[in-house]
């Protein structure tokens, strides 16, 4: 199995970005995380982080016919980018939507999830864990 996880724009500032909300640790600490998880669950694993939209929809259509599947956290994307809702839905690959707070919880604006529609799951509130759930989650989708 091999799935890319992608980071949207300032998950690159974990850590450093309001702590109380996303938790003290980076985001190499983060990404040695998930690294570390997948290979004791022998799934190969990709990572990429673009503050930029258009380069999220770049990594979305790479996957294509490479991955097997998508863990994402399109942070603010997540309230504004159809953009990145079409490329999901074009690519037809299994993607969890990720995010590290209770969005849930937070602003008006952070109720709407425009990449929700295409995702088959999407977990939120289990700071950086929810990214283990969302692994589970699509190792389980892809062995049934």
């Amino acid at each position: 199995m091999k799935l890319l996880i992608i980071n949207g724009p300032n998950l690159n500032m974990l850590g450093i970005r309001e702590p109380g909300i996303y938790g003290k640790e980076n985001y190499e600490t983060l990404v040695k995380m998930i690294g570390d998880y997948c290979t004791k669950k022998g799934i190969e694993v990709e990572f990429y982080q673009s503050n930029h939209e258009g380069d999220l929809v770049d990594a979305i259509q790479g996957a294509y016919g490479k991955m097997d599947g998508i863990v994402i956290n399109p942070a603010a994307y997540t309230h504004t980018s159809v953009a990145l809702l079409d490329a999901v839905k074009a690519v037809g690959l299994p993607t969890v939507e990720v995010h590290i707070s209770d969005v849930s919880k937070r602003e008006d604006f952070r109720q709407i999830s425009y990449i929700r529609a295409a995702c088959v799951q999407t977990i939120c509130g289990h700071g950086t864990k929810g990214y283990l759930a969302a692994i589970d989650y699509l190792e389980a989708h892809y062995a049934g």
